[in-house]
């Protein structure tokens, strides 16, 4: 599909580049704003409105703001993606940290984001998982994966450990999200303190193990965490998962029936708003 989707004329609201959606936590529900360069547009105000987001074909670096034909990782351009210590395969896999050794591509980038204080937590997005996050990055990693509970489960020193509590979890709990199981509907509530002990007392020997080995001031395990429950702004959720995006079609948009993890859901199909980051789009309605 190409061209405007609507035979009434919208206006340009905003426009610029896209980066993820800023998520916060406010009278329990998710607030979501679609981030265009300098522009915000509260999209909570837009569901079950008419909307269109209209793509210029340019794409930019979200790191050093150069033209880039094609987006890379998540918004960089092929020069960057190859070079910054953010792009990383430890990224994805922290437990291959090899900072010690000497060959971290940005040692000062390492010590401000991966040698700080991480969080190992389970969350309920389609399923239960496993997954890590920094501290201040709470609970921001939670809505963008499109979590309907979580609970912190460890609390450790650096990215480097959390990268081995999940991996040793991970043989028991799944580590992705099916993300669209997650968009058909809100995840079915489980005991989240529940699937935390019966957790722990099947990995209690490995948890053992990794606390004597890296010492108790970095590892803490969390047997009284708190549930956290959220409620996403979604009016109606599709029967059917259509994904689409800017590389197919130049122009998408619809009715917004919700927004949740990074997606955009609409009546004609869904779109991962952070896989477009540095993708030139002017928001346009009514």
């Amino acid at each position: 599909m190409n061209g405007d989707l609507f035979d009434t004329d919208l206006q340009v609201i905003a426009s610029g580049c896209l980066d993820k959606m800023a998520t916060r936590w406010q009278d329990g529900q998710v607030h979501y704003a679609l981030q265009l360069g300098d522009q915000t547009v509260n999209l909570n105000e837009w569901l079950g409105r008419d909307l269109e987001l209209k793509a210029t074909g340019q794409i930019f670096c979200s790191y050093c703001g150069k033209k880039t034909p094609k987006s890379y990782g998540q918004g960089y351009c092929y020069q960057h993606f190859m070079s910054l210590a953010q792009c990383d395969g430890c990224m994805m896999a922290p437990e291959k940290c090899h900072f010690d050794q000497g060959t971290c591509r940005e040692p000062e980038w390492a010590e401000r984001v991966c040698m700080q204080t991480h969080y190992v937590y389970l969350a309920n997005a389609s399923e239960l998982k496993v997954g890590i996050t920094r501290v201040s990055q709470i609970p921001t990693r939670w809505l963008d994966q499109g979590a309907t509970q979580a609970i912190p489960i460890a609390r450790v020193t650096s990215r480097f450990l959390s990268g081995l509590l999940e991996s040793m979890f991970r043989e028991h709990v799944s580590d992705k999200t099916n993300w669209r199981a997650m968009l058909k509907g809100d995840a079915e509530l489980l005991d989240m303190a529940a699937e935390r002990d019966a957790l722990f007392a099947t990995c209690e020997a490995k948890m053992a193990e990794l606390v004597q080995q890296y010492g108790p001031q970095h590892i803490q395990f969390i047997s009284q965490g708190e549930t956290h429950e959220f409620r996403y702004p979604v009016s109606q959720y599709p029967e059917k998962i259509i994904s689409i995006n800017f590389d197919k079609q130049s122009s998408i948009g619809g009715t917004l029936l919700g927004i949740k993890g990074q997606y955009l859901i609409f009546d004609r199909g869904v779109i991962n708003i952070r896989r477009h980051t540095g993708y030139e789009i002017e928001f346009c309605g009514a």
